[in-house]
């Protein structure tokens, strides 16, 4: 494992996956395409289309070059192999370096032959082409979207390699090497899956990712699945004039607060219970008066004189649910990280307590 050529190959390998696939990491130091190449690609805000026709382009490329630049890596690395001679070196690098220089030859000709004509055999302008008037060309229609891309209105989520950008025309998903476009008049979107993340990057609750199916009424136009997070649904929907379906047995959390009220739930389920004295009926929550207390504030966080939490001598006067409102809304929105580790007034006696404190009763 200390061999330099071993070294080498476990480090560029590394750099090729961050360097595809593109962690924050890299893009905070600007090792992308899309800053290397700034000065070719030109800027998204004042022309959308032509910045991704080279942006994709110049992505091919690059990636393209990464196994030729292996192998030069190794003529340094491994130098007792004599590389840098292809005629000596052993017969599995000689096939190796023909891939390496075969897989830049063949993307150099697939994008000369994007380019030509003016980007019109690329596959955004053959996109573009099927919308475009009798009389007009794929550029007028460029022309609309660089121009609805530079308002403020859009709506705009996601990573690098998967952005999904939606204007008052048009539906766009940005991936590594492609655009696709969807005119908003034209398309038919449907829910079809949801997936439940029980932790998310940015926060300690969990997440609702919804995949979106967008398919247009042009045979022509590739139908293209977008995937963004359930908090922005509501706003997604408000951009689009198409109705969104839902396939069967998808159910939608939109709101912060509903994601934090089934975990507030679940954590409560696995607290102590306790156990109502047989004298003491159980009353209607005071809260939304249609549901059965079900809770009871008891201190088994810590004990009884240690730490911020207090003993809450209420009886039982909320349900489940009312009572996790109530200590989401004691929260601040910023700081969902911190929700759950905090404490709380009782919305009763105004003793504090924190989720270990919330018991079911039974």
């Amino acid at each position: 494992m200390d061999s330099p050529e071993v070294t080498f190959t476990l480090a560029y390998l590394v750099f090729a996956v961050c360097f595809v696939f593109t962690p924050s990491e890299f893009h905070s130091a600007g090792l992308t395409v899309q800053h290397l190449l700034s000065g070719w690609l030109g800027s998204e805000d004042a022309a959308f289309v032509p910045f991704h026709l080279r942006r994709t382009a110049a992505t091919l490329l690059c990636h393209s070059l990464l196994p030729l630049g292996y192998y030069v890596g190794m003529c340094f690395a491994a130098s007792e192999k004599e590389l840098y001679f292809p005629s000596q070196a052993p017969e599995a690098w000689q096939l190796f370096l023909l891939l390496a220089v075969t897989l830049p030859s063949a993307a150099c000709i697939l994008i000369y032959y994007w380019s030509h004509d003016q980007w019109a055999h690329h596959p955004l302008a053959r996109t573009l082409a099927l919308y475009a008037l009798p009389h007009s060309g794929w550029w007028a229609v460029a022309s609309s979207i660089n121009t609805e891309f530079r308002r403020i209105d859009k709506f705009a989520t996601g990573a690098p390699g998967a952005r999904v950008i939606v204007t008052d025309t048009w539906v766009m998903k940005v991936t590594t090497y492609r655009v696709h476009v969807a005119q908003q008049q034209d398309v038919h979107l449907i829910v079809t899956e949801s997936r439940q993340h029980e932790l998310s990057p940015d926060s300690n609750l969990p997440i609702q990712l919804l995949t979106i199916h967008v398919a247009s009424a042009i045979p022509a136009v590739q139908a293209f699945d977008i995937r963004l997070n359930s908090t922005e649904y509501g706003e997604l929907c408000e951009k689009l004039r198409a109705p969104i379906r839902h396939a069967a047995n998808v159910v939608i959390r939109q709101s912060l607060g509903d994601l934090f009220l089934e975990t507030f739930a679940s954590l409560v389920e696995v607290n102590p219970a306790y156990s109502v004295p047989s004298s003491q009926e159980l009353e209607a929550c005071i809260g939304c008066m249609q549901m059965r207390a079900s809770v009871k504030l008891v201190k088994t966080c810590q004990e009884a004189a240690a730490g911020e939490c207090q003993q809450c001598y209420c009886r039982p006067m909320w349900c489940l649910t009312c009572m996790g409102k109530w200590f989401a809304s004691r929260q601040d929105p910023q700081r969902p990280d911190t929700w759950l580790a905090s404490r709380v007034p009782c919305p009763t006696c105004r003793a504090r307590f924190c989720i270990l404190d919330v018991c079911t009763v039974r």
